[in-house]
């Protein structure tokens, strides 16, 4: 048996470390996990070479969940990406949503159970990144807007929403510079310098103004952990309604219409690295 589930990146409205609570939107770049049953054991690959340890510990927790025992029953994962790894995009949080989603499928066909419940595959999906080290505060917020698509404004501490809803579709664009930033090795307690600064772009996410609060802790975040927040400001200077850093970086993310994008995309390419035309993703984590 075989089957693919694709589950899409998220961008950056509010990064939760410095209070608990986030916001995040997903985005037109997915991760594809390929899934096909063999006589045992649990074997996984990435066409981007990373570590295979989440992959793994995710079918694990799965296995666990249904009490499979993999001396009697395997998986054989393969998954191929279109985001750009320890970048800010929620890489971890789609390849653990759709490595668990895809698992439960294939289990609950082929043993005639009960596959996860939505919000099961994400809480299980965030233990494994947490188990893995990936994540600090667990980035329910990431996971959830990976999941579900469209826009979240959550409780992280809790995994609880606030606010889940579509987002508004435009185009977004991405600059990417020639290096990366893993949200696990950031520092948390510089971080949380920022809590009440913080907070006021988090209010204005809960007020829906999303794009204000993107582009309020965007310029926090960089100012805080050493990102060049000219970044962003080139993207407004030229006419995006929001811009900033995602996540801990190392990616900035800018919203756009149909005006401005070319103006945008010309300011970034002076820098380098790499500009990504993407778009708001409001589908999620699906079966292909």
């Amino acid at each position: 048996m075989k089957k693919t589930v694709r589950s899409p990146g998220s961008a950056t409205i509010i990064n939760a470390i410095a209070t608990g609570y986030g916001s995040a939107f997903g985005i037109g770049l997915d991760i594809e996990c390929e899934a096909e049953t063999t006589s045992n054991s649990i074997t996984c690959s990435n066409d981007v070479g990373a570590d295979t340890g989440l992959m793994e510990l995710c079918v694990q927790k799965v296995f666990n969940h249904y009490d499979i025992d993999e001396s009697e029953f395997g998986i054989n994962l393969k998954t191929k990406s279109k985001l750009p790894m320890a970048s800010g995009l929620s890489s971890s949080s789609a390849s653990s949503n759709a490595i668990v989603k895809v698992v439960s499928e294939i289990v609950a066909e082929e043993f005639d159970l009960n596959p996860l419940e939505d919000l099961e595959v994400v809480n299980m999906a965030i233990d494994a990144s947490l188990d893995a080290g990936v994540t600090i505060t667990g980035s329910f917020d990431d996971a959830t807007a990976s999941y579900f698509g469209g826009v979240v404004v959550t409780d992280n501490k809790n995994r609880e929403f606030i606010i889940k809803e579509k987002m508004e579709a435009h185009p977004i664009l991405i600059y990417m510079p020639n290096f990366y930033s893993k949200s696990g090795d950031s520092d948390a307690d510089r971080m949380r310098v920022l809590a009440p600064l913080v907070r006021e772009a988090f209010d204005l996410a809960c007020d829906k103004d999303y794009f204000k609060a993107l582009t309020l802790n965007g310029l926090l975040y960089s100012a805080t952990l050493g990102f060049d927040s000219t970044i962003a400001v080139d993207a407004l200077a030229q006419g995006a309604i929001a811009s900033g850093l995602s996540g801990t970086g190392s990616s900035f993310v800018a919203v756009v219409d149909d005006d401005s994008i070319d103006d945008v995309k010309e300011a970034w390419e002076k820098y380098e690295g790499s500009v990504i035309e993407t778009h708001v993703d409001n589908e999620g984590c699906c079966l292909l």
